[in-house]
């Protein structure tokens, strides 16, 4: 088995993966008579790591030596600088920003490393060729990628998706700034087969966001969606806790092409309310339509509501790597305090 956990695109092929803290919800916290809008809408999520992340390092020509004053001065991939000198570095521009007003002098750069923080002194160098200061270092500040929103709350228009933590490259939780929410459309999908899990690929409809994400935790990606988003036609549910749970027939609502979510029929074949690790639900999907296109549960669903008996009980989380028809997923409950 494998979580799907990586969201990462290119400008059609988004390689899925979104990141989260545990919700406190527990017994029938779930069955709390609101009314949420049913998910299943694709969405791509634009995120801010809070920083400049540093994945890769290059060698400067200067002074007739070639060097790299970054990794030389102690810096690692996987860094992510959050200040120089004391003022904050959110961006590419903010670091270059940063190298323009140090004239060669030696700065002092912040790094968020793991969970932890590290400080570097580190004298830029001037690249004639770009006529610019540098460090040697290649940066990343935004990361991409789809997930599919779970549900949407009627009243406050709070939203839930992924149902999973969001990781970096590797692989460990992060801890976003911000991040804009886009509708998607899915242009192909790459099959699921035993052994390799498949992904949808998506394009960004860059019209404008339509949501905000502000949390992220071992439960999902979480935020508020805009007012000026259109809900009409949208199918509203209540939920229901885990304790209410059956084996046996579910839908779960995913969108595979295009826009528009559909529903496709799954198996409930264990309820784990105890598990810790999210894995509540063991289902099948059985929906042979579903099956031809995907193979099953793909990278890009994770988040795809899960009903049964007309009440939202949970979302798709994990694939199973040795069977894609197989997969965990959460509970409602372990969802809806985020």
């Amino acid at each position: 088995m494998r979580k799907i956990q990586r969201m990462f695109m290119a400008v059609l092929v988004a390689v899925c993966a979104l990141a989260c803290g545990t919700g406190t919800a527990s017994g029938d916290a779930a069955d709390d008579g609101g009314q949420y809008y049913l998910g299943g809408i694709a969405a791509g999520f634009s995120l801010s790591a809070g920083g400049a992340e540093i994945i890769g390092f290059k060698e400067i020509a200067a002074n007739g030596n070639c060097g790299c004053p970054a990794s030389e001065a102690g810096l690692q991939v996987g860094d992510t600088i959050l200040a120089v000198d004391g003022i904050a570095v959110q961006s590419v521009q903010d670091l270059n920003a940063a190298l323009e007003r140090s004239r060669g002098s030696e700065i002092r750069v912040l790094v968020r490393r793991g969970k932890g923080r590290a400080e570097a002194t580190v004298r830029p160098v001037y690249d004639r060729t770009a006529e610019r200061y540098k460090i040697g270092v290649l940066i990343r500040d935004t990361l991409s990628g789809i997930g599919t929103v779970t549900y949407i709350r009627c009243d406050t228009l709070r939203f839930g998706s992924l149902g999973h933590e969001v990781c970096d490259d590797a692989k460990a939780p992060m801890q976003i700034a911000d991040a804009s929410v886009y509708l998607c459309s899915v242009v192909g999908v790459n099959r699921g087969e035993r052994g390799r899990a498949g992904e949808l690929r998506g394009l960004f409809l860059n019209d404008g966001p339509i949501a905000t994400a502000d949390r992220v935790c071992d439960a999902g990606l979480y935020g508020q969606f805009s007012r000026e988003y259109d809900f009409s036609d949208w199918q509203t549910v209540e939920t229901a806790p885990l304790s209410r749970a059956t084996i046996g027939k579910a839908v779960i609502y995913s969108t595979v092409d295009g826009t528009q979510p559909q529903a496709y029929d799954i198996a409930i074949a264990k309820v784990d309310a105890g598990n810790r690790n999210n894995k509540n639900f063991v289902i099948k999907v059985t929906d042979e339509r579903l099956i031809r296109e995907t193979g099953g549960i793909v990278q890009g669903m994770s988040g795809s509501p899960i009903v049964q008996n007309g009440k939202l009980i949970g979302a798709i989380t994990h694939v199973f790597l040795n069977d894609p028809t197989r997969g965990y997923g959460i509970g409602i409950e372990k969802m809806l305090d985020n």
